[in-house]
Formats: structure tokens, C-alpha cells, sequence
């Protein structure tokens, strides 16, 4: 039976996994650690909760460990959830061996993250643009230390090959050695049509080639076998009454759930209007300030809170076990994001269920979500319009109303508004 010292870790490492009761490796682990170890470039493709994350920190850790020189290796993810969970794996891994690893991402002080990276950090876990900035603002003997690093992660490199972080990322990689002198490893839950043409790419000179594996076909990734897929067709103005209904229902009344919305004024007055009805609900969307998206994360985790609501910033990758329930509120117009939603359920062979608000707007989007995860989706019985009527509707509409009274008296959305004119004014200027 394959286990992790078999596959080359480090004796300290495979006791640090077995410490945290991890001893037996995933599919992606024992494909990926052997041919990383061998100094292979790596592409790995695996559904979320397969264990990507250990299937690159460990040989990291593992070569770290023979030579525990400066930095070490820099991994880019594309939210700051995420790279707050790797940093967190990569600490409680290396935690014997004194590890030092620092998160750079927006929202936390830049002069503490400039100091941190003055010390030379084994680890850089951030987020290209927090970086991009560091790279571009601060001098050589803050970031200078990269331009040493042996290893270079994209995890969820389907995100962060998108046009949104090309200027970012290229700041980032251009401050690291060049192709030839370091190992490139990029994990996704989605292969797409930028990460294959990587595959394509021509093997360099004095370097063995690189490796790419996927553990299923894109269907099998796409949805478990293990999640239940369902809708709710609602109407558009009562859709927080039909919400309040399938939360407090006898089957998800004592259940934790994600709740994903398109917008951040949607998550703040479904939070707000939740709680005025008594029901256990944290946020995390990106107009709140990174401590208090951090401290939603852990009442979550917690279970202090047993409700959390969402925009994508929490679709890609966060790893909380225990949520029994997904509803996507809103429907999303990309069918991966869907998917990848649907994924913080169900997740390690656990059952769950996703439960999709269809409203007369989303059908065409329904359609192109069945098409790609090639499976039809059943309707629910768990919500009924009569129940619905009868036991939410009047105070649910009452607790929304006082909701939106107080966001208006708090100025709710000013400061992204006064961004967004920024932004169009300096475009003005410019044009």
C-alpha cells in the first residue's frame, strides 16, 4: 500500500501529516509528489477536496528541508480566503521545523507585510496583485530574496490565467528567476484552454518535461456522485421568503449551509434580514474589511455561525468541511462557477445537497449549467408556496424592509461608489 514516505516526503513531514491524521494520499498526491521531487514542471488537475494542496506543499517542504535557504518558493492564488487557508496548511505541516511563512494580500497592512518580507520568508503565499504592488513600491531588500526562489504554485491556475490577473501575474513572475532555474507547478479544478496550451508548450532545454495529470475525465471532476442537484423555481420579489423557508425547514433547520449570491448588496441584505430573524448568519463578500471577512471564516468554521453568505470570493477552493448545503441564490452566468460552488459541499465522499432559486430570468442558465455538468437537475419538495405564505412571507418582508432602512442610514455601498467614480473619472482623463 502506497503511503506518504513511499512517495519521497521527508521523515519529519510524513510525522506532521500523520499528526494531523493524514496517512493515506489522495490520487492527485501520489501522482504529482514523485514527479516534483524529480524536479518536473507540474500540471495538476483534480475536483476540489482532493488534497491539492499537500500534493505540491509536500515536496516543497520536503527539498526545503535538505536546504533552508531564503525564499523558497511562492505560491499565487486569486483571493485572499484562499491564501490565508494555504499559508495556514503550510504552517501547521512545517510547524516542527520552525517555518516562516508570510501571507501577502490586500486588506493587511503593506508596511507590516514589507517588514515580514524583509526577513526573508521560506514561504510567500499572496495574491498577485498584493504582491505586484511590493514588487513595483518597495526596494531590493524586501523583495530581492525572489529573485532566489526555487518554486513557483498557480493553485486554481484557471483564475489566475484569466486576462483579470495578466498584468499582475506578469509583475510577479518577471521578479522570480527565469523558467529554466526554478519549478512551475499549477493545480486547478478546471482544465482550460489556457492551462492545455501550457501543456503544448515546447520542453526546455536541460530541464525534464513537464508532467500533466488529471484524476477523472471533466464530468466525473464536475459534480460528485455524492451531491444531490436541485431547484426551487420562486418568484424574483419573494425570494428571501422562499430562503428563510428551506433554511428553517425540519431537514436543513439544524444544517450548515453557503449561500451565494451575484452581489455584495444582495449578501449584506440577506445577512442583515437573516439575523433580524434569529437565525445564525456571517457574511463574506469583498466591500468588508479583511479582519472582519477573516473573523465570518472562523465563526463559520466555528459553527457559531451555522449560515454563511457569499459572493464567489468563497466559490474556489476554501476548505470547510462540514457544509451540508448549497443554495445558489443567484444563478451564476458561467457554468464552472456553479460547479466550483457547488463544490464546498459533498466534499472527501460526504453527502450534500446544492439547491439552485430559478426564477422566469435564469432558465437559459439553468440549461447551459445541465449542458456542462451533463446531468438534469430535479426539482425540490422540501419548500412550498402554500408554507411559504403562510409562515414566512409577513415577517420576512418586514425583517428585509428594516434591513434596507438601516444599510440606507449607513451609507451602504458609498465607498465602492465613490471608487467606481474615481475609476471613470480617471479613465475621462486619460481618454
Amino acid at each position: 500500500m502506497t503511503d506518504f514516505k513511499s512517495l519521497g516526503l521527508s521523515k519529519w513531514l510524513t510525522e506532521s501529516l500523520k499528526a494531523m491524521k493524514i496517512t493515506q494520499p489522495t490520487a492527485i498526491q501520489k501522482a504529482c509528489i514523485p514527479k516534483i521531487l524529480e524536479g518536473r514542471d507540474c500540471i495538476g488537475g483534480a475536483k476540489t477536496g482532493s488534497g491539492k494542496t499537500i500534493a505540491f506543499a509536500g515536496p516543497m517542504l520536503t527539498k526545503w528541508s535538505e536546504d533552508p535557504c531564503g525564499m523558497f518558493g511562492v505560491v499565487l492564488t486569486p483571493t485572499r480566503e484562499l491564501a490565508m487557508q494555504i499559508a495556514e496548511q503550510f504552517t501547521a505541516l512545517g510547524s516542527s521545523m520552525n517555518i516562516r511563512v508570510s501571507v501577502i494580500v490586500g486588506g493587511e497592512s503593506i508596511v507590516q507585510q514589507a517588514l515580514d518580507l524583509q526577513r526573508k520568508p521560506h514561504f510567500i503565499i499572496a495574491t498577485p496583485g498584493r504582491l505586484a504592488h511590493h514588487i513595483m513600491s518597495s526596494g531590493d531588500d524586501t523583495i530581492g530574496g525572489l529573485m532566489r526562489a526555487k518554486y513557483l504554485v498557480l493553485d486554481e491556475a484557471d483564475i489566475l490565467l484569466t486576462s483579470t490577473f495578466a498584468d499582475h501575474l506578469a509583475t510577479c513572475i518577471g521578479a522570480l528567476p527565469p523558467k529554466d532555474k526554478r519549478q512551475t507547478l499549477l493545480f486547478t479544478a478546471t482544465i482550460t484552454d489556457q492551462v492545455k496550451s501550457l501543456q503544448d508548450a515546447p520542453v526546455q532545454k536541460g530541464k525534464p518535461p513537464l508532467f500533466a495529470y488529471q484524476v477523472e475525465s471533466v464530468d466525473n471532476v464536475a459534480i460528485p456522485s455524492t451531491l444531490k442537484i436541485e431547484y426551487i423555481l420562486v418568484p424574483e420579489h419573494v425570494k428571501e421568503a422562499y430562503l428563510y423557508q428551506l433554511l428553517t425547514c425540519e431537514e436543513y433547520e439544524n444544517k450548515t449551509a453557503i449561500i451565494f449570491v451575484n452581489r455584495t448588496m444582495t449578501a449584506e441584505i440577506l445577512r442583515r434580514t437573516l439575523k433580524q430573524l434569529e437565525v445564525r448568519v456571517a457574511s463574506l463578500h469583498s466591500q468588508m474589511p479583511q479582519q472582519e471577512r477573516t473573523n465570518s471564516l472562523h465563526r463559520f468554521r466555528a459553527n457559531a455561525a451555522r449560515i454563511l453568505i457569499a459572493t464567489d470570493v468563497a466559490s474556489r477552493g476554501l476548505d470547510i468541511p462540514t457544509v451540508e448545503l448549497v443554495v445558489n441564490y443567484d444563478i451564476p452566468s458561467d457554468p464552472d462557477v456553479f460547479i466550483h460552488r457547488s463544490g464546498r459541499t459533498a466534499r472527501a465522499g460526504r453527502n450534500g445537497d446544492a439547491i439552485s432559486f430559478v426564477t422566469q430570468r435564469d432558465v437559459s442558465r439553468i440549461q447551459a449549467i445541465e449542458d456542462r455538468i451533463n446531468k438534469k437537475m430535479t426539482e425540490t419538495n422540501k419548500v412550498h408556496d402554500t408554507a411559504v405564505i403562510r409562515k414566512a412571507l409577513t415577517k420576512v418582508t418586514k425583517a428585509k424592509r428594516e434591513s434596507l432602512m438601516a444599510m440606507q442610514k449607513e451609507n451602504f455601498g458609498e465607498r465602492k461608489r465613490l471608487q467606481k467614480k474615481k475609476q471613470n473619472d480617471s479613465k475621462s482623463l486619460r481618454s
